[in-house]
């Protein structure tokens, strides 16, 4: 069972959140902190495991976004994978989804790999 995201959490997410779009970049720690609590939310946003959300070294999720259950044991067929800083930007508003794709920010294989419903990461 994935572990409880606290309200502290979320506000502290939300303030790095904040920062980012006034133009504030946080440090490596707060930064790979920051992604990591991301995917946690995503994670549960969005159960299932149809794609991963890769972020290396700092993070890994499964993800029910698009076709809930078509996949069910081992590593999806769909993976998306950036970096903690391009996340936080898509998290925060600051980068489109098709924007981080079509720069290259983002490496996105397989067929149900569309995250732009899951950002940015409001509430």
């Amino acid at each position: 069972m994935a572990k409880r995201i606290t309200p502290a959490e979320l506000a502290e997410l939300d303030a790095v959140l904040r920062g980012i779009a006034a133009g504030a970049e946080p440090t490596g720690r707060e930064q790979a902190a920051a992604a990591r609590l991301v995917c946690r939310v995503l994670g549960a946003r969005h159960p299932g495991g149809i794609l991963e959300l890769r972020v290396p070294p700092v993070a890994a999720v499964q993800l029910g976004i698009g076709q809930r259950g078509a996949h069910t044991r081992g590593t999806p067929p769909n993976v998306v994978e950036t970096d903690a800083a391009t996340l936080l930007r898509l998290a925060a508003g600051v980068l489109g989804w098709q924007d981080a794709v079509a720069s290259r920010a983002v490496s996105a294989s397989g067929p149900h790999t569309d995250l732009a419903e899951a950002f940015p990461l409001a509430g």
